[in-house]
């Protein structure tokens, strides 16, 4: 990130999957969303202009180790796993938790997961949460597949398990489907930030203070409140 502005495009490593209103792609291959417009906000403070690099859940680390991305700015909350994985900058999200159960489910609050099977994406921190249900039966879904969400909500649908764990924007418009509810939403407050390379702490320090003007100057909260009104704005 050496270069002008006027040849350089960030390049932000993410998932090509439908997660709105976080992001997804339309039929001209134009990204949408939260995420998607988080990062065509720094890109305009950092290098003029953003490229999407596409990768698998599971290769989003290696990726960035690798170089094949300037940042990563996907769906990823801090935890202390993911801090020996790479740096990340401070918080451009805030989400809760949520667990997704079919319509007709009597799974209406944590005490009824014993003796459940619950999904989660492997070494998340949904996965985390799961795991402090008493007595459910914790399912990982990998993160190597295209669509892990959607590999959920098959299993759900197919009675492979009972339930599933994932933060609750990306559950909102799931639970508009016939068949599917939110049971309960816990107050986990996680925390998303854009991760770096580690041992980079100039880029670390770039991408932070434009984040850091983005939500001093309003433009971060303008793209909350466009693509999830109906959720808090946290800063």
């Amino acid at each position: 990130m050496n270069q002008t502005a006027t040849d350089l495009k960030l390049k932000v490593i993410c998932a090509d999957l439908p997660a709105p209103p976080l992001f997804w792609r339309d039929d001209q291959g134009h990204r949408h969303g939260y995420e998607a417009d988080v990062a065509r906000l720094l890109a305009s403070k950092l290098a003029g202009d953003t490229a999407f690099a596409y990768r698998q859940w599971a290769d989003f680390y290696p990726a960035l180790e690798a170089g094949e991305g300037d940042i990563l700015l996907c769906g990823q909350g801090i935890s202390e796993y993911r801090k020996t994985l790479a740096d990340f900058t401070a918080p451009y999200a805030v989400f809760d938790e949520s667990v997704m159960v079919l319509r007709d489910s009597p799974i209406r609050r944590a005490e009824d997961l014993a003796g459940r099977r619950i999904g989660a994406i492997d070494k998340s921190l949904n996965m985390a949460l799961a795991e402090t249900f008493e007595g459910a039966i914790r399912v990982p879904f990998s993160g190597e597949s295209e669509d892990v969400m959607g590999d959920m909500v098959a299993a759900l649908r197919r009675g492979e398990i009972d339930a599933f764990v994932d933060d609750d924007v990306a559950l909102v418009p799931l639970a508009e489907e016939e068949d599917l509810a939110i049971a309960f939403t816990v107050a986990s407050r996680n925390a998303w930030g854009i991760a770096v390379k580690k041992g980079e702490p100039e880029r670390l320090a770039r991408v932070e203070a434009a984040l850091a003007e983005v939500k001093a100057n309003g433009e971060l909260r303008a793209l909350w409140e466009r693509w999830m009104p109906t959720l808090d704005y946290p800063f």
